[in-house]
This record gives C-alpha cells, sequence and structure tokens, in this order.
C-alpha cells in the first residue's frame, strides 16, 4: 500500500529499528553461549564477529540502493535469480531465519523476567510468557507504522543508555581485563582456532538483525539514500555496545560463571558492581529490549512474507482476516517459542542465516555487478568467510549436539520440495511460469530503473 510522506519512517526510526532487533537478543542471550564456546576470548568474538558482518553488509546496502521495496531480501533474491526455486527457497530461508530470532527473543525475555522472581523451574514459565510477549508485539503492529516508530524510538534510546550505564561501570568497578588472560577458558570452555570460528557463527546472528532493514523500502522517506545508511549506522552501533559490554561482562565474572548462567549472564554480571539492584535494572533492561526488538522483528518478517506471497513465491494469503502475514508470523514464532530451547533456536538460526547469506554475495556477484555498481572482490570475500564459519560451526553441532542439524537439514529440505511443487503449480502447458507481481505491493515504483538489467522470463525456474 502506497504511503504518504509523513506517515513514512524517518532514518532515526529506521536505525532505532534495526538496533531494536539486534540488541534485543544479540547481547543479552548469546553471550553466554559463546562464551560456552571459547572461553574468554568471547569479547574478540564479538569484534571478529562485526568485521565479518561488514563485509557481509555491503551487499545489502548495494541491493538497498538500488531495489529498495517492502521485500527487501525476497525481491533481491528475485532480482538476482528469477522468479523460481532458487529465489523462492532463499527467501523463505530468510523469512524462517527470522522468525526464528523472533522465538530467540521471546524465550529471552522469559529467562530474564524470571530472574526478577527468582524462578528456577523455567521450563513451563518461559515459553507461556514469551508466548505472551509475541501477543503484545502483534497488537502494536497492527497499530501503524508511526506507533512502531515512536515506540522504536523511545526503547532505543533507554537500551543503548542503559546498556551504556552497565558497560561502563562495569569497566569503572574491575578495569579492562587483561589480554594476557584472553584465551584461559575455564573448565568447561575452551578457547582452540576450531571453537573460535565456530563461535562466529553466533556473534553473526547477534548482528543478523540489520537484515531487516531491507524490508523498510516501502516504509522509508528517500530509500536510496536512508536504507543503506541505516544498515551502516546499526552495525556501528551495535559494535560499540557489543565490544564495551562483552568487556565488562569479562572483567567481572569468571567464564566458568558466564557458563552457569548463560541464559541471563548480562543479568548475572551486574552483582558484583550493583548488587541486588543491578540485577532489577538489568532485568528491566533486557525486558524493554526483548519487547522492541520482537516488536520490529515482527514488523519485517510479516512484510517479508508478504511480499513473498505477492510475487507469487508463496500461495495467496487467506484474507478472511487483517494482515494475514503478521497472523502467520505470529503463529509460527508461537509454535518455535514452545518448542525449542535458546541453545538450539540460536544454532538453528545462525544455519539457515548463513546459507542465505551466502545467496545472497553470490547473486549480487554472479548476475547484478553493473546494475549496483559494487565491488567483486567484497561479495567474493563475504563468500569465502561465511563458508568457513558455516563449516566449522557445523561440524561441531555434529559433534555435541546432531540433532541442531538433522532439524535444519528437514527445515532446508522442506523448503525446496515446497517451492518446487509450488512453482510446477506456476507452470503452463507451454512450460511458462505465471509470476507477475503486484507491483503496488512490492513497492517497485521506489525502484530506479537499473541500466542493463539482467531479463527475468516468467519461464526461468532455476
Amino acid at each position: 500500500m502506497k504511503q504518504d510522506s509523513e506517515n513514512k519512517l524517518t532514518l532515526v526510526g529506521s536505525v532505532s529499528l534495526g538496533t531494536g532487533v539486534m540488541i534485543g537478543a544479540g547481547i543479552f542471550v548469546l553471550m553466554g553461549q559463546i562464551a560456552e564456546l571459547v572461553g574468554a576470548l568471547f569479547p574478540l568474538a564479538f569484534l571478529v564477529g562485526a568485521v565479518v558482518v561488514g563485509f557481509s553488509a555491503y551487499s545489502y546496502v548495494k541491493f538497498s540502493n538500488a531495489y529498495p521495496s517492502a521485500g527487501g531480501v525476497a525481491l533481491f533474491m528475485r532480482k538476482a535469480y528469477g522468479p523460481g526455486t532458487v529465489a523462492g527457497t532463499f527467501s523463505l530461508l530468510m523469512y524462517v531465519s527470522m522468525v526464528i530470532a523472533e522465538s530467540l527473543v521471546a524465550r529471552t525475555f522469559g529467562s530474564y523476567t524470571l530472574r526478577l522472581f527468582k524462578v528456577e523451574n523455567t521450563a513451563l514459565l518461559v515459553p507461556v510468557l514469551g508466548a505472551a510477549l509475541i501477543g503484545i508485539a502483534y497488537v502494536v503492529n497492527i497499530s501503524g507504522n508511526k506507533t512502531i516508530e515512536r515506540t522504536a524510538n523511545l526503547t532505543a534510546v533507554i537500551k543503548i543508555v542503559g546498556i551504556g550505564i552497565l558497560a561502563i561501570a562495569g569497566l569503572a568497578f574491575a578495569g579492562f581485563p587483561p589480554i594476557s588472560s584472553w584465551g584461559g577458558g575455564g573448565t568447561v570452555a575452551t578457547s582452540s582456532g576450531f571453537n573460535f570460528i565456530a563461535a562466529l557463527a553466533l556473534s553473526i546472528l547477534a548482528f543478523k538483525g540489520f537484515t531487516t532493514i531491507t524490508n523498510q523500502g516501502g516504509d522509508i522517506v528517500d530509500p536510496h539514500r536512508n536504507l543503506g545508511r541505516s544498515i551502516i549506522l546499526s552495525i556501528l552501533i551495535c559494535t560499540v555496545i557489543y565490544t564495551l559490554l562483552a568487556l565488562s561482562v569479562a572483567s567481572n565474572l569468571s567464564v566458568s560463571e558466564i557458563i552457569a548462567a548463560k541464559d541471563y549472564a548480562l543479568a548475572a554480571a551486574t552483582r558484583p558492581v550493583f548488587g541486588d539492584l543491578g540485577l532489577v535494572f538489568t532485568v528491566l533492561l533486557a525486558i524493554i529490549a526483548t519487547v522492541s526488538g520482537l516488536i520490529a522483528s515482527v514488523f519485517s518478517a510479516s512484510r517479508m512474507l508478504a511480499m513473498l506471497s505477492s510475487m507469487k513465491q508463496l500461495p495467496r494469503l487467506y484474507k478472511g482476516f487483517n494482515n494475514p502475514a503478521l497472523v502467520l508470523t505470529v503463529m509460527l514464532a508461537v509454535t518455535l517459542t514452545i518448542l525449542f530451547d535458546l541453545t538450539r533456536i540460536a544454532s538453528i538460526g545462525a544455519i539457515f542465516y548463513l546459507l542465505m547469506d551466502i545467496a545472497i554475495h553470490w547473486g549480487l556477484f554472479r548476475y547484478l555487478l553493473k546494475e549496483t555498481g559494487a565491488n567483486p572482490v567484497i561479495p567474493l570475500i563475504a563468500i569465502g568467510l561465511d563458508v568457513i564459519i558455516l563449516g566449522a560451526f557445523l561440524l561441531m553441532k555434529f559433534q555435541n549436539d546432531p540433532l541442531v542439524i538433522v532439524v535444519s537439514v528437514f527445515g532446508f529440505a522442506a523448503i525446496l520440495v515446497a517451492q518446487r511443487l509450488f512453482m510446477i503449480t506456476h507452470t503452463d502447458s507451454s512450460g511458462h511460469m505465471h509470476m507477475e507481481m503486484d507491483m503496488e505491493m512490492t513497492g517497485e515504483e521506489n525502484m530506479k530503473p537499473p541500466s542493463g538489467e539482467r531479463k527475468m522470463t516468467d519461464d526461468m525456474d532455476m
């Protein structure tokens, strides 16, 4: 739906939504997960992860500047690979990884909230609280863009200021952890090179929220300029926050203590500085961060699902109720929140995201360098880094938690088969696929006509 400029997101609102998704899950739960893998090197894992994400973000900035739309990654895939099975499969992979991130945020909310009441038996209450938060995110999202932006702006300020206080106070209390201590892993974690590379998959997951910004192309002012700027600013802000806070936690807790409290490590790290008051402050901050993160993620994921339906990569969504894409997104997020714990949710999300990320970089390098004005070297570097990290992570999970591999393979195969079968239904007797897009929904009126754009025929089925 076309919007007037007064109802569109500003650059500040876009950055608030982007950082809202990233900070909402990344720093509050993944710190403990990463420390379990690399020991005292976990602050460095966040910093190296930011460098990897920097190479990755280049492709998304180039795509966003050239093809801003409400569909983001879904439209990027279509532009690169043409309409068909490949574009649909990897677009759905991105959508599922976004919903997985929502369930990660929801369970993080449950874990931190229960710390206020010192509840130990959390097996039932964590998913219940997570599902309730998803319901709140649904209510906010049906209220409109301006409500979402005002919520994101307010919570972004609270999060950044609050986390800044925690980081600075923690470092002032205990000082920077000495470099010589890095690699002293503790009794459970190790700091081997292999574990460090594998752990980068999770640190990248802490930044992946920037990809949701690409779905704002139909909702942001001056999308050709502001989408790319928003991506860069969001990553820079989160890099500073993550690194400072990781150093603060490393100064105040041993690795074994971080691992013991891995689902709420940040709350545990405030005790040496602020005592019980610090625990309350951190939990309240985590609640605000997860609420805003989930609102922003649901906003982007539901728009991507609607885009896929408009692109005819999915069946037309049922119109019997308002905003079916939003309802389906919320229902899937609730289901995942109930079925999986934090560690497995994070692992599956990292695998799906890295697979999709490789497809994005290859699509830019192989088909759209000229149209986007991209440097061919940077996407290739991003692909190489993704392949190395994903390979190490898969091997590690195969050794210590093969169920993650099984679920990931089954999920990918199910998406691929479903897409292939759906494409067959779009193919007529002469071999042509009918994939005409609803131009108003995609927001393609925002797109500049790229010179020499690769012709995408209706019968292309990749």
